[in-house]
């Protein structure tokens, strides 16, 4: 379901739109160390689509494995059976649910799919015309101890995490 009073996007409705990979980018920023201190990561690939005449509207598949926090050992360790489970749980997904666009503000509901297992999402968004792309600005936040992410010595880990996307959508050719 998707209600819309859209920006001035010839063909928005009427268009399937990608994320372009080589202009975007999907990144985490987690509280570690009590709060004191922020562990950021992105994803190297990914996928997604923007379809407001389809079902899912929205849709993003990221492969778990191509996390980089900037620490190999770390990045392990996230893929490892205490966080993403990339061996068994490849991919990273949302699907939107429901969509309203509003001027340039999309909110989307959806579901956040992980480790095998889901979570509801809700997701704000900013999309701005530039040329014959449209660019994408969303933050939200999800808690990953809901999808089975718990381990925390010392409860260092502090929830939520952030997840944004950043980037450009391209008319699907």
């Amino acid at each position: 379901m998707h209600t819309t009073d859209t920006v001035d996007i010839p063909g928005l409705e009427q268009t399937v739109w990608r994320l372009n990979p080589d202009r975007s980018s999907i990144q985490f920023h987690t509280k570690n160390l009590w709060g004191m201190e922020t562990v950021k990561g992105r994803f190297a690939r990914y996928q997604g689509t923007l379809d407001l005449s389809g079902a899912p509207t929205a849709e993003l598949t990221i492969d778990a494995d191509s996390l980089d926090t900037g620490n190999k050992r770390r990045d392990k360790h996230l893929c490892s059976p205490a966080f993403f489970d990339a061996s068994r749980h490849p991919y990273v997904r949302f699907a939107s649910e429901q969509v309203a666009l509003k001027g340039d503000q999309l909110k989307v509901r959806g579901h956040l799919h992980a480790r095998g297992t889901s979570i509801p999402l809700d997701v704000e968004a900013t999309l701005r015309r530039d040329g014959d792309e449209l660019e994408i600005d969303a933050v939200t936040a999800a808690d990953h101890r809901q999808l089975g992410m718990t381990w925390s010595p010392l409860a260092m880990l502090r929830t939520p995490s952030t997840l944004i996307v950043r980037g450009r959508l391209r008319r699907d050719a």
